[in-house]
């Protein structure tokens, strides 16, 4: 191996520096499994299908000109893959503790900034965390690089030859001055000054696209000058979101928890026949547990608004395994203030419809390149006021609907923890695979020891809003076109038959599904679908239209 050295682009930079010993920069996973894995294999798929990626052979070096990828020329496998074996009839909570150890616990600067963890005495079988700096890469990418390791099935994932060697992208530095023009909005704005061209957003999406091609693209904009310092001012000004339990100084501590799966099948048809989609549903029932969270400890929450910072994937299709982060940030007010479930579900997709078309995702994402390039404290200045401004991070990816096999043992379920930045001191997770929907939570111990008693209630959230979606009169209301009424019907059917099927399935393999309706009091008939007619424009009102009531055995779960 030569011992090569690069420059690390401005955005992976700017990740790099946002390291902080209340908020370490690294992206971390587990994956479960019912059978035990063998550390050989382990280490026989990381070395060749892992380290397939030259990146990952690769320490940071930072000095006054910048921070550089460069060779470990003492690179060691056993350095980064490790073995711990949890204590006595090890459960849930566990693994829960111990994740929440390594998340707390920094990586080696003077090592590649990855770690394989291998997990024995988890209910009879293994897990394996998996911690990843930031700075390689974002959660796409990094879902796409963790895949490369697994196969659809057993005897496959064990026989997998090494995938051809990644390039590595290289940034030319002759460039970097170009990306400090767009500093200037920046530290302009923090000095009353500073104007780019509105061309430079409108084409920032040639940053995700290829770096390169990017700089290109921008050097032709650079001069047009349309002032979009309206657009910076909106997230220099928008103001720090309600102050709750969720905001205050931070430690060095973290708490991770996740819930128990829930079915996407189920989501989907929910959403079709709510007129909603699957993201707004499940940042719904985010917004929802955050509530009753804060309701069972006395803390108000009528008109409280929890502001969550949310990633936008800008990758163009086919680009999905590039190493790098090629992601924007917009910031969504969570609804925490509005009580029911379907009105807060309303909200919540009348602020996302609002959001889309916003040049927030790729303004952040030029602004990251910039600072990246520039002075560290123009990015500590960048960061905390973006920070102040926000109480949580909410990260959605979706991962394979099929089940996958990792050294010849079956992934039964994984999870995922984003870091967070600045004064931020929660994050919330969500990744689907196999067919079922996994939320995670990681937190300060400070501010919120008790994670679980946040992930418990996203079930509590599901059944709330599958009960309400079974209410097809209401389906008939959120009604968005002549078909809507029948459409929503019929998903209300979908939803009762996949959940009489999930039943099914889980009694066939001994496991506990609390049924949907537990009482012995009857659910009122449905009302017959209405005429075309009547259902036309009903969606305009659908916001503004009486909520309909949940039944006691609801209202406080």
């Amino acid at each position: 191996m030569t011992n090569r050295k690069e420059r690390i682009s401005g955005v992976d930079t700017a990740w790099l520096r946002m390291e902080h010993s209340t908020n370490l920069m690294m992206i971390v996973g587990v994956m479960m499994f019912a059978e035990k894995l063998e550390l050989a294999s382990v280490k026989r798929i990381i070395a060749s299908r892992f380290l397939a990626y030259r990146r990952f052979r690769q320490k940071t070096l930072q000095d006054a000109s910048g921070a550089w990828w460069q060779d470990d020329a003492d690179f060691d496998l056993d350095s980064h893959v490790h073995r711990a074996a949890l204590p006595g009839k090890a459960d849930k909570d566990e693994l829960e503790a111990y994740v929440s150890d390594l998340a707390s616990t920094p990586l080696d600067f003077g090592r590649p900034l990855w770690q394989f963890h291998l997990v024995d005495n988890y209910r009879g079988g293994s897990a394996l965390v998996i911690r990843i700096h930031h700075c390689y890469a974002d959660g796409i990418a990094l879902v796409q690089v963790l895949l490369s390791l697994t196969a659809p099935t057993a005897k496959g994932s064990l026989e997998m030859p090494p995938p051809a060697e990644e390039e590595v992208e290289t940034v030319d530095t002759a460039d970097a001055d170009l990306w400090a023009q767009l500093l200037k909005p920046v530290a302009g704005l923090l000095e009353n000054a500073g104007r780019v061209g509105k061309d430079v957003v409108e084409q920032g999406k040639a940053l995700a696209a290829n770096p390169q091609a990017g700089v290109e693209t921008l050097r032709g904009v650079l001069g047009k000058g349309m002032d979009i310092a309206g657009e910076i001012a909106k997230l220099a000004t928008m103001g720090a979101d309600s102050a709750t339990r969720f905001k205050g100084p931070l430690g060095a501590r973290k708490r991770v928890a996740w819930a128990d799966p829930l079915p996407l099948e189920e989501v989907k048809v929910m959403g079709k026949a709510l007129g909603c989609s699957i993201n707004d549903v499940l940042l719904s029932m985010a917004a929802g547990a955050l509530r009753d969270y804060l309701e069972e400890h006395g803390d108000p929450v009528d008109g409280v608004e929890i502001r969550a910072v949310v990633p936008v994937n800008l990758r163009p299709p086919g680009q999905a395994h590039a190493l790098g982060n090629r992601f924007g940030l917009v910031f969504l007010d969570l609804p925490i203030g509005f009580e029911h479930p379907l009105e807060r579900l309303y909200e919540l997709r009348r602020r996302m419809k609002a959001l889309k078309g916003s040049y927030q995702p790729l303004l952040a994402l030029g602004l990251l390149n910039a600072v990246g390039y520039g002075p560290r404290a123009i990015q500590d200045q960048v960061t905390a006021l973006l920070g102040q401004n926000a109480s949580a991070v909410m990260t959605n990816v979706p991962g394979p609907q099929a089940p996958l096999f990792f050294a010849g043992r079956q992934i039964i379920e994984q999870n995922f923890w984003v870091p967070q930045s600045g004064s931020i001191g929660m994050g919330v997770s969500i990744l689907s695979y196999d067919g079922r929907i996994q939320f995670g939570v990681i937190t300060d111990a400070g501010l919120v020891p008790d994670p679980n008693e946040i992930v418990g209630r996203f079930g509590d959230e599901y059944e709330k809003l599958m009960w309400l979606t079974l209410m097809s009169a209401w389906g008939e209301d959120v009604a968005s076109d002549d078909n809507a009424s029948s459409e929503a019907t019929s998903s209300a059917k979908h939803v009762k038959q996949a959940s009489a099927e999930r039943k099914t399935r889980a009694k066939a393999t001994g496991a506990s599904v609390e049924p949907l309706d537990n009482s012995q009091e009857k659910r009122p008939a449905a009302k017959p679908p209405r005429k075309p007619s009547q259902a036309k424009g009903a969606s305009s009102a659908a916001a503004s239209a009486p909520a309909p009531a949940i039944p006691k055995r609801f209202r406080n779960l």
